[in-house]
């Protein structure tokens, strides 16, 4: 076991299975040091865990909390391209996309469930640069989508 999935396992969590992609596109890709996930859904065994609009039919505090399995989901993906979580030097930015109610306007404190995942799992390697962007609608009509850029130790 990892360093990396020590501290997940020490956190009460474990490393989900990879989502499946649900079109054309892959969950990671490599290039050079940097992994690009896509963007990961609040899957949890094959089944998203909420839908609808935060603000509306979803909390802030139940995005905050979807916003952590979505990084779970990305930390995933990162390990299927990676091989090791342990690779990883620095998350190097976080993107977050809200599906928001009109009048809803905390998508900074709903992607604190991502950052703040990273940061207990990876300590200072998980602080990062983010973007908290609120839409109309996510695919699977999903309350939260989560993707991030990682740079790794070393090549293969």
């Amino acid at each position: 076991m990892s360093a990396v999935e020590a501290k997940l396992a020490e956190l009460g969590l474990r490393l989900p299975e990879v989502v499946p992609p649900l079109a054309a596109y892959r969950p990671a890709v490599l290039s050079g040091r940097y992994v690009y996930t896509a963007g990961q859904l609040p899957m949890v065994d094959g089944e998203l865990a909420l839908t609808g609009k935060v603000g509306a039919e979803v909390t802030a505090e139940e995005a905050k909390e979807l916003a952590r399995t979505c990084a779970l989901n990305a930390l995933a993906a990162v390990k299927s391209v990676a091989g090791d979580l342990d690779r990883v030097a620095r998350v190097v930015k976080v993107t977050g996309f809200v599906a928001s109610a009109a009048d809803f306007t905390g998508q900074p404190g709903v992607l604190n469930g991502a950052s703040e995942l990273l940061v207990d799992v990876l300590g200072d390697k998980g602080v990062h640069a983010r973007s908290a962007v609120g839409v109309a609608v996510l695919p699977l009509d999903a309350p939260v989508e989560v993707e991030i850029q990682v740079e790794l130790t070393g090549t293969d």
